[in-house]
């Protein structure tokens, strides 16, 4: 009895990670997609060698890769994809940034409008939050591949804002003009970076208490789990004594 209670417990878990995993396909194939608009050669989109960087990371076919490139670029069939963000804000008047891509909107905005109200948040308004965010790039490096002073140099004279280090990577800083430039020049360096984007990082913090924070994650958890998001971003701050009682 206790061999088949293990056995009825491990494929449970193998049924949600395949699950979870097939959500992670769904939004890397769209982010492919997207990038693709701009250009069906990685070699020259910048945007589009992340997005295939990462998806080989997640173990992604190529065939899967490439038939995403051909609908991005329009030499294959398939429904029409449209970039929709939504503003809104979480619990303790926290400001979110829900990126979402969908072919069917009305589908879309009733699914991040559920989640929302389930977990204590609201719509916004056009440009209600956006303005609290800036679209920045960063490009994370393995420190352990590449000198610090001269990954510093290349991307400092290619344009970009800063340098730090975070857990055994360097982090270069960039504003999203610049970034496809530091890109390059630091791929033209030899120097292959882990995993580069743009993203929206928030001008200021507003600090939540246990309760609120609490409720933020659930909702974040939710969002991050639809289908048609991409990317969420907030400006919440909450403190490492409150985020070790969470995790307790």
């Amino acid at each position: 009895m206790a061999g088949h209670s293990k056995w009825a417990n491990i494929k449970h878990r193998k049924s949600a990670q395949d699950a979870k995993r097939g959500k992670v396909f769904t939004k890397l194939i769209r982010e492919i997609t997207i990038a693709a608009r701009k250009g069906a050669a990685p070699e020259d989109n910048p945007s589009l060698r992340s997005a295939v960087a990462k998806a080989l990371g997640a173990n992604m076919t190529r065939d899967t890769i490439d038939r995403a490139i051909a609908k991005g670029a329009g030499t294959a069939g398939g429904d029409e994809l449209e970039e929709i963000t939504y503003e809104a804000y979480g619990p303790g008047g926290v400001a979110l940034l829900i990126e979402t891509a969908t072919d069917n909107r009305n589908r879309t905005v009733g699914e991040v409008r559920h989640a929302l109200t389930k977990h204590g948040g609201n719509m916004g308004t056009n440009g209600s939050v956006n303005y609290l965010f800036t679209r920045s790039g960063e490009i994370r490096l393995d420190a352990a591949a590449c000198s610090e002073e001269a990954v510093m140099e290349i991307a400092l004279e290619a344009g970009a804002q800063d340098l730090t280090e975070e857990e055994g990577q360097l982090l270069v800083h960039t504003s999203a003009e610049d970034f496809s430039t530091v890109y390059e020049a630091l791929q033209g360096a030899s120097m292959q970076p882990m995993e580069a984007e743009v993203r929206m990082l928030p001008q200021n913090e507003v600090e939540l208490d246990e309760d609120n924070a609490r409720k933020l994650l659930k909702l974040l958890d939710m969002l991050e789990d639809l289908d048609d998001t991409q990317n969420v971003y907030h400006n919440a701050g909450i403190n490492d004594e409150v985020l070790a009682r969470l995790n307790a």
